[in-house]
């Protein structure tokens, strides 16, 4: 028996949405989307009920822009539990750790409940966590009711969570909820860092946060236009719109090149030979490398801040990562910034002026991270049913051959591609990221490129349903 078949008699236990029981439009789908939306909007934007507002600094900072996580709100946690169990799950199932075969109907349904009982267990786990820990006020301080309130708080949350993406992926909505989450949630962050209407002064006077309404009103309320419209472009430790012009010139790179594939000429051997091309994107792992890269980068800066306040002055701590306070100008929640070891050098460097004062820093980043993102897109293909002996099984299952060559050389041909295509791919995600964190732009270099990533497969999932509807009306699609 599998460890699949010993969670058989759980599945009834687990909550699920069924399947709709008819064929949605494009009008339901969009508004069961905007509806899924807005429950996470709305619950990120909702304070903990029983917490103590935190003074200290907040060790999950650097992964909240991947993770759709809002310190202090019900999206605490974020979507961190079900991400960390579906990758840690896809990776045992990939390894053959877990006997698991996804052409069997049974093993795919026991596999989706795994994630979501795995997924639930880890969200108690991490609100336990979060509570003990001390992140909402001492425990004695809060009170054990208190204490139980919040933990109920984020489990609920999660389950909601898990609910809504389990409600687009049945069908009801476009893509994953995950996805579309960790889109909003970025997206919200570079539109409030653009229009921002919060006035702050940092000893040049009143400003706004936002860059577009802080280039308008310095423009407006200072006597010297030409010192006004430079300060706007580019002042420090605030948006400015040389940051905002740049996250969109990176949004356009990335759009760009999601549009570069090669086409390979197979045959339908179930359509009588027709011919058909098959696509194989340069993105071909899509935003996974850096997503893992992140993952790991995040997981070595909460390991060197445990260390940091442990004990500052081993020599351990020093190799790992020396902290100190972010200046409060740019401290929009409390967090630390690395100042020196390992932490500092995997990070990018906060301003152009930083990257010239040591470009040691600027060239091992840009290295690591190249490197990094290559390799975890590679593993990722081994690991996630996409690589070349996965992709020419399915092909033979589905009666698919290369056009001119024999049966027996898809293997031969797709190893031509797709190796170089992974590896390359994650180059290029990591090459892109770089470039909009040198740049500084809104965002980071990863949010926007998990932005853009998850907008273009929302797109072409649309894209997709049009064809198919038009295909089912009679036209013809070239």
């Amino acid at each position: 028996m599998t460890f699949l078949h010993l969670l058989r008699p759980i599945m009834p236990l687990l909550p699920e949405v069924s399947k709709p029981t008819y064929r949605l439009t494009r009008d339901d789908k969009f508004m069961w989307t905007a509806a899924a939306l807005v429950v996470y909007m709305v619950c990120s934007n909702m304070p903990l009920f029983g917490v103590q507002r935190a003074k200290s600094s907040d060790p999950f900072y650097w992964m909240r822009v991947i993770l759709a996580s809002n310190r202090g709100t019900l999206m605490e946690l974020g979507v961190s539990p079900l991400v960390t169990t579906g990758m840690v799950l896809q990776l045992l199932a990939g390894s053959k750790v877990i006997e698991f075969n996804p052409d069997d109907k049974e093993d795919r349904v026991l596999f989706t409940g795994a994630q979501k009982a795995v997924g639930l267990l880890v969200t108690l786990a991490m609100a336990i966590a979060y509570v003990m820990s001390g992140m909402y006020g001492d425990v004695s301080a809060i009170g054990i009711g208190n204490g139980i309130l919040i933990v109920a708080q984020l489990f609920m949350s999660g389950l909601v969570l898990l609910l809504l993406d389990e409600l687009l992926q049945k069908g009801y909505g476009y893509g994953s909820g995950i996805s579309l989450f960790i889109a909003a949630h970025i997206s919200e962050t570079i539109l409030w860092k653009a229009f921002s209407p919060t006035t702050i002064n940092i000893g040049n006077g009143t400003e706004f946060e936002g860059a577009v309404l802080a280039f308008i009103h310095l423009i407006i309320v200072r006597p010297n236009k030409i010192l006004a419209i430079r300060e706007g472009l580019y002042r420090q430790h605030l948006p400015n719109m040389t940051n905002l012009l740049s996250t969109c010139l990176v949004f356009a790179l990335c759009i760009y090149m999601q549009g570069w594939r090669v086409y390979l000429n197979v045959k339908l051997g179930k359509a009588r030979g027709a011919e058909q091309k098959y696509p194989i994107k340069l993105f071909y792992t899509s935003n996974m490398p850096i997503i893992l890269q992140t993952a790991f980068v995040s997981n070595l800066y909460f390991i060197s801040q445990v260390l940091y306040k442990k004990a500052p002055t081993s020599i351990l701590s020093k190799i790992v990562g020396q902290w100190e306070a972010a200046p409060p100008a740019i401290a929009s929640s409390t967090h630390l910034v690395p100042v020196s070891g390992l932490a500092y050098y995997v990070s990018p460097p906060t301003t152009l002026s930083a990257m010239f004062r040591d470009p040691f820093h600027a060239i091992f980043y840009l290295m690591f991270t190249l490197t990094a993102c290559a390799i975890f897109g590679k593993m990722w293909t081994e690991v996630s049913g996409t690589s070349v002996r996965d992709v020419a099984r399915k092909m033979r299952e589905q009666q698919i051959v290369m056009k001119g060559h024999r049966d027996t050389a898809t293997v031969k041909v797709l190893a031509r591609y797709i190796p170089i295509a992974a590896a390359l791919g994650g180059i290029c995600i990591g090459l892109l990221t770089v470039l909009a964190d040198y740049m500084g732009s809104i965002g980071s270099g990863t949010g926007i490129l998990l932005t853009v990533t998850i907008i273009y497969e929302f797109y072409e999932a649309f894209m997709q349903e049009n064809q198919d509807a038009l295909k089912a009306l009679g036209y013809k699609i070239g």
